[in-house]
C-alpha cells in the first residue's frame, strides 16, 4: 500500500511538472502572438490640433463623420484706433460658419462673413494620417479647395460690378507632424486666385506659404502662433503678412480659442492677400473663435 501511494505521488508531482511546462509555454506563446498582434497593429495619431482652424487658416483636422460643427469668430477693431473705440473694442467684424463631416476624411463646410458680406465654402481631404506599424506615415496631408464670394452693393469704391468678379479661389495643401504629446507643427502652401483686383499694385494671383504651431502646457490648454508669408512681389509691398498667436481652452464639446492677429478677416482671400495692419504700429486685433460638434447623422465605416 505505501508503495502504491509513492507510485501516485511519484505519477501526480511528474504531471504537475508537465502541465505546469505546458501552462508556461502557452503563456509565453500567448505574449508572443499578442507581441506579433501589437507590431502588426497600426496606431494612428489623434489630435494634431485642438480645432479645425489653428487661428485664422485651416487645421489638418476634419470633423468626425456624421458631425456637424458650429464655428462662430469674431474680431474687434485695431487697437491702433485708441480710446475712441476702447481700443477696437467698439469696432466688430464675424463670421458664422457650418462643418460637416461627409466621412472621417472629407469635410465639406460654409460660412459668412460680415466683411464684405462675403459667402465661402470648401472641401477638405485628408490624403495621408500620420501612423506607425504595419502602415508606417510620418505626416499627415490634406488637400482643401474654397471659393468666395462678396456680395455688398458696389459704391464709389468697389469697382466690383458683375457676380463672377465678386469670386475668390483658394488652393491649399496641408502637410502636419504631431512631434510627441505637445508639439505639433504645420504647413500650408497656399494659392489664391481673385478674379477682380482692386489696385495697380496688386495681383490676381497671390501665393502664400503659411507655418502653424501648438504647443500644449496641460490637458485642455495650448499655445497656439500662425504666420502667412506671402510670396507675390507687389501684393507683398501693399499688404502685411498675417501673424498671429492664441491660446485654445479645450471645455467638453467646446473649444475657445482667444488670439491676437494683425488680420482682420477671416477667410483665405482676406487674412492672407489683404492684411493691412502692422504688428509694429499697434495693428493688432483682439479675436476669439468658438466651436461646438453635434452628432446628426450616424457614423460611416472607414480604413481609418
Amino acid at each position: 500500500m505505501a508503495f502504491n501511494m509513492k507510485i501516485t505521488l511519484k505519477l501526480v508531482f511528474a504531471w504537475a511538472i508537465i502541465l505546469s511546462n505546458f501552462n508556461i509555454t502557452e503563456a509565453q506563446d500567448a505574449s508572443m502572438d499578442s507581441l506579433l498582434m501589437d507590431e502588426k497593429k497600426t496606431d494612428y495619431v489623434i489630435s494634431t490640433f485642438d480645432g479645425t482652424r489653428v487661428i485664422n487658416g485651416q487645421s489638418i483636422e476634419n470633423i468626425h463623420a456624421g458631425s456637424l460643427q458650429l464655428l462662430f469668430s469674431h474680431r474687434f477693431g485695431s487697437i491702433s484706433t485708441g480710446i475712441h473705440t476702447l481700443y477696437g473694442l467698439d469696432q466688430s467684424n464675424v463670421r458664422i460658419g457650418f462643418d460637416y463631416g461627409i466621412n472621417n476624411r472629407l469635410t465639406a463646410g460654409i460660412g459668412r462673413s460680415s466683411q464684405k458680406e462675403t459667402y465661402d465654402t470648401y472641401l477638405k481631404y485628408k490624403v495621408l494620417r500620420q501612423s506607425k506599424g504595419i502602415k508606417n506615415m510620418p505626416v499627415s496631408l490634406s488637400l482643401m479647395g474654397s471659393v468666395t464670394a462678396m456680395t455688398n452693393k458696389k459704391n464709389i469704391l468697389d469697382t466690383i460690378s458683375d457676380f463672377s468678379s465678386r469670386l475668390t479661389f483658394v488652393y491649399q495643401l496641408i502637410l502636419a507632424r504631431k512631434f510627441n504629446r505637445k508639439l505639433s507643427l504645420q504647413l500650408s502652401p497656399t494659392i489664391i486666385y481673385r478674379n477682380q483686383i482692386q489696385s495697380v499694385n496688386d495681383e490676381y494671383y497671390v501665393y502664400a506659404l503659411g507655418f502653424s504651431g501648438r504647443y500644449k502646457l496641460t490637458k485642455r490648454l495650448a499655445l497656439t502662433a500662425e504666420y502667412f508669408y506671402v510670396l507675390s512681389e507687389f501684393t507683398a509691398e501693399n499688404y502685411f503678412n498675417s501673424a498671429s498667436i492664441g491660446i485654445d481652452i479645450e471645455t467638453g464639446g467646446h473649444v475657445f480659442q482667444l488670439h491676437l492677429s494683425n488680420a482682420r478677416g477671416m477667410v483665405e482671400q482676406f487674412f492672407i492677400a489683404e492684411t493691412g495692419d502692422d504688428w509694429l504700429k499697434n495693428g493688432i486685433r483682439l479675436g476669439f473663435n468658438i466651436s461646438r460638434s453635434f452628432n446628426v447623422g450616424k457614423k460611416k465605416p472607414t480604413n481609418w
